[in-house]
């Protein structure tokens, strides 16, 4: 079947007020680049005319300035999931603009199948390749794709040119059953391929073919400071420690890395540190530190929803990619998530927590339990399924006017029943097997910043009970915060 090619102004066409459109891709990586800019030229041209023209957007997770910005400054984001990461739709999402429902990345792709999210009407995929058959080879990102394509009236396809063909054998698509007639996933170690090089779709719902040759601009994460270099050596001192007790088997597991500046840094500590053996890793987000670890030797292979890496590192990678090829798996976030096979690898999970407080509970998303930053992610679907789970947090940000580790959390992403050890620049928290007094002295004793040590000592005894909170104090350090700009306050009299 001959397809159409047309243009990313005709694509917009397709697309209508109010339907659900699932774009392809996972953070920057395999998001369509042209087709979304030309869709809110379309809407600011309806909005200038007086008529309404918003949709709902899906995504794999995050997106790039070319889905998320535009679509944002358009003002053509009716609804949005399941997670962001621009600052504009942050802003647009705080002022309640964009309907905006925080999910857990593996959750998507199934609450879609199963109806409970509403109807896919358009689905707007980058593509390395397309066959007359139907055949689609993706990019650098996976996420919901095969989803979105399955349910999705309409497909068009934004075929970038960019890619390399001989990213075919790269990716492992594959959707499970829904029950009752669901089965096991039937991975054993990160190598294992189970599905299919391409998604496979009715070519008679491709509707269009827009050519792309763009990059997907990610840039390079800012280099290790002295505080996420000093995290990243408290990870690794504590993995060797558990690796010498007996507590993580010699041969190493899988690791699982969030991302950004101190997923990096950690990346790059766990490579250098020679007591760390050579590992795996599964996980949702390949970085440039992947890349050199695997130029090194250290990361032997890593199964992954996306290779998130920076416009430079891709163009080394598409350069090389024989290297590459049978280093690195793609998947669906469905499946690079999924909770049944991280308990099943058994993998020492590593997130980044936005606070914490001292008994042990994680707040990812909610700057002062009001704020969106930016979502969940995959994180919880890694945390609670854990071997080990590790959050990890400079102890004090904004040059010490707000201090990281809270007497209790703003908001609850992360339970303490899920976060077995907390690491900051000051040290290491491991909270296994402690009841939430001991939990307490952990951390405030190992990760606390001194200039908050004190401070929370003091909050500790206010309280009482298994779990001895101060209910009319709990919320202290972000009261005073909102108050003077800085948390540090002077004693708990005000607030108790």
């Amino acid at each position: 079947m001959a397809f159409n090619i047309i243009t990313a102004e005709e694509a917009a066409q397709f697309i209508h007020h109010n339907d659900n459109v699932g774009f392809s891709g996972f953070t920057a990586a395999g998001t369509p680049k042209v087709v979304p800019v030309a869709l809110a030229q379309r809407a600011e041209a309806e909005h200038a005319a007086g008529r309404p023209f918003q949709i709902g957007v899906y995504t794999g997770a995050s997106t790039s300035d070319y889905v998320d910005g535009a679509l944002t400054r358009a003002k053509a984001i009716k609804s949005r999931t399941p997670y962001q990461s621009h600052k504009d739709t942050r802003a647009a999402v705080n002022a309640n603009e964009i309907a905006y429902f925080d999910m857990h990345l593996s959750h998507l792709a199934q609450s879609l199948r199963y109806g409970f999210l509403g109807k896919i009407n358009v689905a707007i995929i980058e593509a390395t390749e397309v066959t007359p058959e139907g055949e689609i080879l993706l990019g650098n990102g996976v996420g919901a794709t095969p989803t979105f394509c399955a349910l999705a009236d309409k497909i068009i396809i934004e075929l970038n040119h960019h890619d390399p063909k001989e990213l075919r054998g790269m990716h492992d698509i594959y959707q499970p059953l829904d029950p009752p007639y669901r089965r096991e996933i039937p991975i054993y170690k990160p190598s294992d391929r189970i599905g299919s090089p391409i998604v496979k779709v009715d070519p008679k719902k491709i509707v269009g073919i827009v050519e792309s040759d763009k990059l997907d601009g990610v840039k390079p994460f800012t280099p290790a400071d002295e505080t996420t270099m000093k995290i990243g050596q408290n990870v690794c001192d504590f993995l060797v420690s558990q690796l010498k007790a007996g507590l993580i088997p010699p041969q190493f597991l899988p690791i699982q890395s969030g991302v950004g500046n101190i997923a990096n840094a950690v990346l790059g500590s766990l490579g250098s540190n020679p007591d760390i053996p050579a590992f795996e890793m599964y996980t949702e987000v390949i970085q440039d530190a992947v890349i050199d670890l695997m130029k090194e030797g250290k990361c032997k292979f890593a199964s992954c929803c996306s290779m998130t890496i920076s416009d430079e590192k891709q163009k080394e990678v598409f350069g090389n990619i024989r290297f590459f090829h049978d280093k690195v798996i793609m998947r669906p976030g469905e499946i690079s998530n999924n909770p049944e096979i991280v308990r099943r690898l058994g993998l020492i999970t590593m997130n980044t927590a936005l606070e914490a407080d001292i008994f042990g509970n994680v707040n990812s998303t909610h700057v002062t339990g009001t704020k969106m930053m930016n979502g969940i992610g995959g994180s919880a679907d890694f945390t609670r399924n854990a071997y080990l789970s590790i959050f990890t947090c400079p102890s004090v940000a904004k040059g010490g006017k707000i201090s990281a580790i809270v007497p209790m959390v703003s908001h609850v992403d992360h339970s303490e029943h899920s976060v077995q050890v907390l690491i900051t620049e000051q040290g290491v928290a491991d909270l296994r097997g402690k009841s939430p007094i001991q939990r307490a002295h952990t951390i405030i004793e190992n990760c606390v910043h001194p200039m908050y040590k004190q401070l929370l000592w003091d909050y500790l005894k206010l309280g009482k009970g298994h779990t001895p909170h101060n209910l009319k104090a709990a919320f202290g350090f972000h009261n005073e915060f909102l108050k003077s700009g800085d948390m540090a306050l002077t004693n708990w009299a005000d607030y108790v």
